[in-house]
Order: structure tokens, then sequence, then C-alpha cells
């Protein structure tokens, strides 16, 4: 499926807001894909398809995340974890999209995890970056572009964290294996 009539799919199922906000994560991973070399085609298919499933019922994704076998701790966290790994469903059952790659960027663009692969990261923070998003530290989070896609997502997660943990909410294991992963990969990661 291109990427036009994905666009105009999403856009049905989207909030105007919710659509811009795609847009703009579109526009960032694609400049990100291109600074890193990373597929543009792939960070742009998992860019446009990330946020599918947002808007969805909640009973249906428990639904999904249940008779998917996707990881019941999914369950016992906030709801709004569950539209990234329903989104990679949808992306492949209803979008055709079978790269594994393209498909978990798309899964964990919530959460991280460890071991990401390149095009993961930049989906991951192309999501939290994009122009609109308007919180304190953004700014920050952009400029470290020039010091390597590593930094940008030690640091995206870090401030996902530490932003979770300022609202008193848990912390999906997933991220925190994110975090850990990069800080003990400190010293043997090559830029």
């Amino acid at each position: 499926m291109d990427h036009n009539h994905m666009l105009q799919t999403v856009k049905e199922r989207l909030p105007e807001n919710r659509f811009t906000h795609v847009l703009g994560v579109v526009d960032t991973a694609t400049e990100l894909a291109k600074a890193f070399k990373v597929s543009e085609s792939n960070a742009q298919t998992a860019a446009i398809l990330h946020d599918v499933a947002k808007f969805s019922d909640r009973e249906w994704m428990k639904s999904v995340i249940v008779s998917e076998n996707m990881d019941p701790l999914l369950l016992e966290y906030h709801a709004e974890l569950w539209h990234a790994p329903v989104g990679a469903h949808l992306a492949k059952s209803e979008f055709g999209v079978t790269d594994e790659d393209v498909l978990n960027a798309i899964r964990y663009h919530t959460t991280g995890r460890e071991a990401m692969s390149d095009l993961e990261k930049v989906v991951y923070i192309a999501d939290l970056i994009e122009p609109n998003r308007k919180f304190s530290g953004v700014e920050e989070l952009r400029q470290l572009k020039n010091q390597g896609l590593d930094v940008m997502m030690e640091a995206a997660i870090k401030h996902s964290i530490e932003f979770l943990e300022s609202k008193n909410q848990p912390v999906f294991p997933d991220s925190l294996k994110c975090y850990n992963y990069f800080v003990q990969q400190k010293g043997k990661v090559k830029e």
C-alpha cells in the first residue's frame, strides 16, 4: 500500500490535531532517517502508521492484545500503551506491512526497548520531538541530533521515564530495559 493511501486511511481515523502530529512525525522521521542512513521509506511507513490505533476502542484493543498473544503485562499498565502493539498488528493485518523492523518501530514507539534498531530509534525520537510538540526540554532534545542517534535516544528515554515519574505513573519494563541498555552501553557504542 502506498504512503498516500496509508495517510488518507489514517486521516479518517484520527482527530485533526492527532493527524497533524502524525504529519510532523513523518517529516521528522524522514529527516532523522536521512541524517542517520536509515531507510526513509521504512521510516515514513512506520511514522504514518504509528498512531493508527490511537483512538481505537479500549475493549477492542484489549481483545486484540489477548487474541494475538501479545505481552499480557500490557493489560496491567495504562491503556495509553496499547495503541502501539495494536497499531503494529493493524499495520500487518490491514495495511500489509511485513517488514519486521517497521512493525517493531510501530510496536515500541511508546515504550522503547533494549537493543532497538536504528529505525526503531528514529520513530521513537520523531514521535517525541516533532515540531508540534511543546514541552519543557523539547528544544534540548532536538539539538542533540549532531551528537548522534544513540545520544538522542538515551536522552529521549530518560525524558520519557522522568515524565512518567513526575506524574506518579508506573514505567513499563521495556522502557526501563531501554534506559538500562543505553547506560550499560556507554563507552561501547560507536557513533
